[in-house]
């Protein structure tokens, strides 16, 4: 009954339904969907007087990607967002892409690209010829001198875009997100204080290759042979120093010869050898051959961290001297003034030589070495 009574209704109805039909099938929707880039990553790379991370810090970014396509592309955008994805992208507080430059690590491939950076959050790296790379190409694009977000702890991402145009913005090639973060900087703060480090005693050892003075032994000494007219006695000590004080250290003996009740053997007070037979009390820091007794400083002294240095009278290798608040030895390398130094061991050689009519006794002395630092 309703098709005989309304034959024009039907009819335009049906052509209604015919004509969308017909314009989907003359007008397809063309959707671009863009690849996705791969092993993306954002590190923050110290700059010259910040840490990577830090918020605020004027530092480097460095990102590395796979372009999945081999399809052309004239820029490569790097959008700074507080989101990860969707139509909203966010403002970032402190950050600044104005100053950015392009860092040494960017792939010589993109060699012709230049930066453009005037809008702050979005720079892009343009090209006025097309690049192609292979597929699935790892690219490494450095921006250095830009500016961290100055929240701290604060998580951020950046939209890496390439487009087909020298502008981003109409045709998208591949696209992906990376993160980062801010961090607090963790600030560790000691004190090193004014420093000597000194020690005496018959033997200091060294601790893996460093002079140690807990292993310091007795100071007590005997000359391990007799004292006689026809031949030289001797025996060693050793002390270590080190300081960081601005002019280093100097260190001096200060003592007697060697005495039994009233008698003594002579002190050596100006330098001279090893005579047999004589009345003679010296020492020195040195390597001798007559006597073979004593070792070189270790270790050596190098003018950069070591700078021991035995004084005049008791550096020369077979000669000796004793004479109470000399100078031994200090911390000059041979170039005055002292200097700090890290630790050295000196040996110091000490001799005896006594006449045949020296009477019998148990002869001693005690000798004390002063270290005195300058700051």
């Amino acid at each position: 009954m309703f098709l005989r009574r309304n034959p024009g209704k039907l009819y335009l109805a049906v052509i209604a339904v015919f004509i969308v039909a017909l314009a989907g099938a003359m007008f397809p929707q063309q959707q671009v969907q863009a690849a996705q880039i791969t092993n993306r990553s954002l590190t923050l790379q110290a700059g010259a007087s910040a840490g990577g991370s830090d918020p605020g810090g004027v530092v480097n970014h460095l990102f590395q990607f796979t372009v999945p396509s081999s399809s052309p592309i004239q820029s490569i955008e790097f959008q700074y967002c507080v989101y990860a994805e969707g139509s909203t992208c966010g403002t970032l507080t402190g950050l600044v892409t104005t100053s950015a430059t392009i860092g040494a690590s960017t792939s010589s491939a993109l060699s012709t690209f230049t930066l453009v950076n005037t809008t702050n959050a979005d720079p892009y790296l343009t090209s006025s010829t097309a690049y192609t790379p292979a597929a699935n190409t790892a690219l490494t694009v450095q921006l250095d001198t830009v500016t961290n977000p100055t929240t701290a702890n604060y998580a951020f991402y950046v939209r890496i875009s390439t487009w087909k145009e020298a502008t981003p913005g109409t045709t998208e090639v591949d696209s992906g997100t990376v993160a980062a973060s801010t961090a607090n900087p963790i600030v560790l703060t000691g004190t090193m204080p004014e420093s000597l480090i000194f020690c005496t005693g018959a033997t200091v050892s060294e601790t893996s290759g460093v002079p140690d003075c807990t292993t310091a032994t007795a100071g007590n000494i005997t000359f391990p042979m007799l004292f006689s007219p026809t031949a030289t006695a001797y025996t060693t000590s050793q002390m270590a120093a080190s300081t960081n004080a601005t002019t280093g250290y100097v260190i001096t003996v200060n003592g007697n010869t060697l005495q039994s009740g009233t008698y003594s053997v002579t002190a050596m007070t100006t330098a001279t050898t090893s005579t047999i037979g004589s009345s003679q009390f010296g020492m020195n820091l040195e390597v001798n051959t007559t006597p073979a007794v004593g070792t070189a400083v270790t270790p050596t002294s190098d003018g950069v961290n070591y700078f021991a240095y035995p004084q005049t009278g008791y550096n020369t290798a077979n000669t000796f001297k004793f004479h109470s608040g000399d100078t031994v030895a200090d911390s000059s390398d041979g170039t005055p003034p002292p200097k700090p130094t890290d630790s050295q061991i000196y040996t110091v050689s000490y001799i005896v030589n006594v006449p045949g009519n020296l009477p019998p006794g148990t002869y001693t002395t005690t000798l004390t070495y002063i270290c005195t630092p300058t700051f």
